[in-house]
């Protein structure tokens, strides 16, 4: 279900001191985005941000862009991250961006050498077979992400969808990433922090059994 237009979004973005509002010009210095040195990670479709949120308060090592192409689902992230981070210390290793996931090569380069990117409930894309080009696991896609990612830098993936999931067994290969972890059951075998959105939430009320998998870049 999309989200309704929330007119509070846009400006309260604009105003928020951690959301970035022209990322191209950070394209191979995001080191200078949070003003500080640290392994830079990010996040694909970060949805509301519940997350998000509590994934950058627990590990402040880390430089952590979470990227959203709707701006009102954005919106709420931010709220998300304000709430979660209040009363312990200021949003200081997290960067919001809007941004369109297929052109992400615009924004991110080789010297940015990302170490890690998470891609949690995307899109499966299901519907038509030339559509699952825009999967964010498809082939075509996890190349573009190979061309900014550090050497042996991971991706986590989760996701409801069985279809989606075989398909990805695929496509990590055939991109060059090697599949290290896996799992048809990630809440009955996780061996790792796992931080759960509200996709997951619902899908596991459900009964609905949670895909998951590292691969890293070869």
């Amino acid at each position: 279900m999309r989200m309704r237009l929330k007119k509070w979004a846009r400006p309260e973005l604009e105003a928020c001191p951690f959301y970035i509002r022209q990322p191209e010009e950070y394209r191979g210095r995001w080191a200078e985005a949070f003003r500080r040195e640290a392994p830079l990670e990010l996040e694909l479709g970060c949805g509301k941000g519940v997350s998000t949120a509590l994934m950058a308060l627990e590990n402040p090592g880390v430089n952590l862009v979470a990227v959203d192409i709707n701006s009102s689902v954005l919106g709420v992230a931010k709220r998300n991250a304000e709430f979660a981070f209040a009363d312990r210390r200021a949003v200081d290793n997290l960067k919001l961006m809007n941004y369109e996931i297929e052109l992400i090569s615009r924004v991110f380069a080789p010297e940015d050498a990302v170490r890690r990117i998470y891609i949690s409930f995307p899109n499966p894309w299901t519907q038509r077979h030339r559509q699952e080009k825009h999967r964010l696991t498809h082939t075509r896609l996890l190349n573009i992400y190979r061309g900014f990612m550090a050497d042996g830098g991971e991706i986590w993936f989760k996701t409801d969808n069985d279809e989606l999931f075989e398909a990805s067994l695929s496509y990590f290969p055939q991109a060059g990433f090697e599949i290290k972890e896996l799992t048809r059951d990630l809440h009955a075998e996780a061996s790792h922090p796992n931080y759960i959105s509200e996709h997951e939430k619902l899908f596991s009320s459900q009964g609905i059994p949670i895909k998951a998998l590292i691969a890293v870049k070869r």
